[in-house]
């Protein structure tokens, strides 16, 4: 196994998927995959079959708001803050870190450090399989959406521009 596949993170995150009952295929892309359209140039895929793990900052609580959207779409700030009741802002890269243990980049939906509000945007819904971070940005995971609602416990919302 690489020394990619045996990292803390992404082992964090297989033992995270499979305590949920998934047996996840992790796989090493052949280099970091920052954006979703270099994940879906590696995978062969379109960037709406990337579910990106966007990390917000609820301004007031200082709390973090995880929204898992397609690569293909924007996150409206201003619905996200309606939903959640509060400012949101940017959340740089040691408050990612802090809030999830995990870099911005690789990001995964579950084996979260820290305590996140999270949620799932619908339009990842239309794709038979997405891919999804696996704890660091050389590495992805692929899972349906009904799976990716169902290890973040995330509530399905509407949040695409």
């Amino acid at each position: 196994m690489s020394a990619v596949l045996s990292n803390p993170s992404v082992e964090r995150v297989r033992t995270a998927l499979c305590a949920a009952g998934l047996a996840p295929d992790i796989v090493e892309l052949p280099g970091a995959a920052r954006t979703a359209l270099a994940a879906a140039q590696f995978l062969g895929c379109e960037p709406a079959q990337i579910a990106n793990s966007l990390v917000f900052r609820a301004q007031a609580s200082d709390g973090a708001v995880l929204v898992m959207s397609s690569g293909a779409k924007r996150v409206s700030t201003a619905k996200l803050a309606t939903l959640v009741g509060e400012p949101i802002g940017k959340a740089d890269a040691d408050f990612v870190r802090h809030h999830t243990g995990f870099a911005i980049g690789g990001v995964a939906p579950a084996g979260h450090l820290g305590d996140l509000r999270r949620y799932v945007e619908r339009s990842l819904a239309v794709h038979a399989e997405i891919w999804a971070a696996a704890g660091h940005p050389s590495t992805v995971f692929k899972l349906t959406y009904t799976d990716l609602v169902r290890i973040t416990g995330g509530a399905e919302v509407d949040l695409a521009e």
